[in-house]
């Protein structure tokens, strides 16, 4: 059975994506997912001819996780059964309720039927005038209504950021009940393009391709620390390459359904480093480098943790670094000064924005690295982040 997997950040999106990818695949069947407050869990079941089953269960701890591992898998499984008494002939399309991780949908489903059922697709239903401000929507998902659940802290940027990252298919999905704003939609249009290089961006449910999901990327996609594909749109400039002053190109290169006017506002800078950073520099320097960024993505190799891999995510205003644990088990390798150091290991920080300077950013990075003195002094320079002990 194929299932196509419709993640969202809110239900608008989610129900007009539902309804024209099951209007374009006659046959199929359409489940969608809510979770409500007091840990109420609402699904519901149609076909073209109108809704077939609805369900409503308690879960005395109702986070989306257990939403979807108690009650839509095994809905799920039940149709999936049903079906050959039936004849469906189309896809089960799921929508997941507003803001629950692709990721997590998609484990738990493989881990139940995965010997019944392949996900072909999971596809974000976004509408692009809102991205950038859902990017910089400085409240939690439950503050700003997305989620009924208090303790989810995410913003609503880092949500979308997430899901941008493991769908293989972005869905242009304007409600009519919210007329799109023209320019913000073609800002929102070439945004996307420049974070989720990898995904088709489609205009319309008929130009979804089916079978564009493949579990191991999607999840490589978005562990902590992963740098975007070096397969990046036009537009993107990577540092220390292009000139300063380079005007980003426009996306006509780019596949997909869903067309822009204009050049790119948006510009991806790429900075590599290979030398440890300086922990005092860089933190002194962390608010310019994001300053302007919609997202920084990467990972760090801080001298005060020199064995750490250090991830490195920014989302708007938000910006923070993670312990990832230590660098591949390989041997060591000497750095210019003698030390010996994880042959892994370096800095490799993206960073897309509007109006990004790509060499201002390689050398203010580049300032941060340690200097041929420091690195022959071997002195344990202070770590104001933290970082070993979260190791």
């Amino acid at each position: 059975m194929e299932l196509i997997v419709v993640t969202s950040l809110d239900a608008l999106c989610r129900q007009q994506a539902c309804e024209d990818l099951a209007a374009a695949r006659p046959g199929s069947i359409a489940v969608l997912h809510d979770l409500l407050e007091n840990g109420t869990v609402v699904r519901r079941t149609f076909t073209g001819a109108g809704e077939i089953e609805r369900g409503e269960s308690f879960l005395e701890h109702g986070c989306l996780s257990c939403a979807v591992r108690l009650d839509l898998v095994p809905g799920i499984e039940r149709l999936i059964q049903d079906s050959p008494g039936k004849g469906t002939p189309g896809p089960i399309i799921i929508g997941l309720a507003p803001a629950t991780p692709a990721h997590a949908a998609i484990t738990a489903l493989n881990e139940k039927l995965a010997d019944r059922a392949t996900v072909s697709s999971v596809i974000l239903a976004l509408a692009p005038d809102a991205l950038e401000d859902h990017i910089w929507d400085a409240h939690t998902l439950y503050e700003s209504g997305f989620t009924p659940m208090v303790e989810d802290e995410r913003t609503p940027g880092e949500c979308l950021i997430g899901e941008l990252a493991f769908a293989d298919t972005v869905l242009v999905t304007e409600p009519e009940i919210v007329p799109p704003d023209p320019e913000g939609r073609e800002r929102g249009l070439h945004l996307v393009r420049q974070l989720a290089p990898h995904a088709d961006l489609a205009a319309s449910a008929k130009e979804v391709r089916p079978g564009r999901h493949h579990y191991l990327g999607s999840l490589a996609r978005t562990a902590p620390g992963t740098v975007p594909s070096d397969k990046v749109p036009s537009g993107t400039v990577p540092s220390g390459t292009v000139p300063s002053g380079t005007v980003p190109g426009t996306d006509a290169e780019r596949t997909g359904g869903a067309g822009t006017r204009d050049a790119s506002p948006f510009t991806t800078v790429v900075q590599r480093v290979e030398r440890p950073l300086h922990p005092g520099r860089f933190r002194q320097a962390l608010a310019t480098l994001a300053e302007g960024c919609c997202v920084v993505r990467g990972h760090l190799w801080i001298a005060s943790a020199p064995e750490c891999r250090i991830a490195i995510q920014g989302v708007g205003p938000r910006i923070w670094l993670e312990n990832t644990g230590a660098w591949d088990d390989v041997p060591a390798t000497r750095v210019p000064a003698g030390n010996g150091m994880p042959a892994p290991a370096g800095t490799v920080i993206t960073a897309t924005g509007e109006d990004l300077d790509a060499a201002e950013f390689g050398h203010l990075l580049t300032s941060c690295q340690l200097t041929d003195e420091e690195l022959a002094s071997g002195k344990n320079l202070h770590d104001p982040f933290g970082l070993e002990q979260a190791g």
